[in-house]
């Protein structure tokens, strides 16, 4: 599914937040709390906007990978860093839930609007804490459900009707169509938080943005 939409994927992600993504991509580049020179591992990382911003502030002597199990996606990601000439990202294929990397590889774990996507998400998130070194952060970037009205209409409406006609015009309503259902089944931040505790994480926080359709959870490996 996620080869059908790298095409369109950056578009789409614009449409449908009203160009709020990349805002809230630099929140959560910012709660890494990275320093020039850091290691950062951006992990579903589609086209790689999250990665660039990753780059952008470990700088030319930090380190920055991005994978991803989509090959097109991983192409387009090569090709706008290219672009931007930061096309010392590493981008590789991996599987979230066996990273190819050694315990304590990283200052950063960074995952936007891709922990959803996991089969096994509580194991995916250990996986994640797992490769960071002690004292690196753990952020996740995630749509979540607004439990308050009027919001929560809106979202409704936005979530299950919109959406699948944009990716109808897209012409992938079924991976659009995804998206809403994969939202329900994500666990809800508190939850969500549980887990990253379970996998070893301190100092957890989250932080809800866009009037709660969005989170940012954030903690750091003990």
């Amino acid at each position: 599914m996620f080869d059908r939409i790298a095409g369109v994927y950056d578009l789409l992600n614009k449409a449908m937040t009203v160009g709020m993504d990349a805002r809230w991509r630099e929140r959560a580049a910012d709660r890494a709390e990275l320093e020039p020179g850091d290691s950062a591992l951006d992990v579903c990382c589609g086209t790689g906007d999250l990665a660039v911003e990753l780059r952008r502030r470990v700088g030319a002597t930090g380190r920055v990978v991005g994978c991803d199990f989509s090959e097109p996606m991983l192409e387009l990601a090569r090709d706008k860093s290219d672009r931007l000439e930061l096309s010392d990202i590493e981008f590789e294929w991996a599987d979230a839930l066996e990273l190819p990397f050694r315990d304590g590889s990283f200052d950063a774990v960074t995952v936007g609007f891709g922990v959803r996507n996991l089969v096994d998400v509580e194991g995916g998130v250990a996986e994640l804490a797992r490769v960071l070194r002690p004292g690196g952060r753990l952020v996740i970037l995630e749509i979540t459900q607004p439990r308050r009205a009027p919001l929560s209409y809106f979202y409704a409406l936005w979530f299950d009707r919109l959406v699948p006609q944009l990716g109808k015009l897209a012409g992938d309503s079924a991976a659009y169509s995804y998206l809403p259902e994969s939202v329900r089944t994500f666990p809800p931040p508190e939850q969500l938080a549980a887990m990253m505790d379970r996998a070893g994480l301190k100092e957890i926080r989250w932080t809800l943005l866009a009037g709660g359709i969005i989170a940012i959870h954030s903690g750091a490996r003990t």
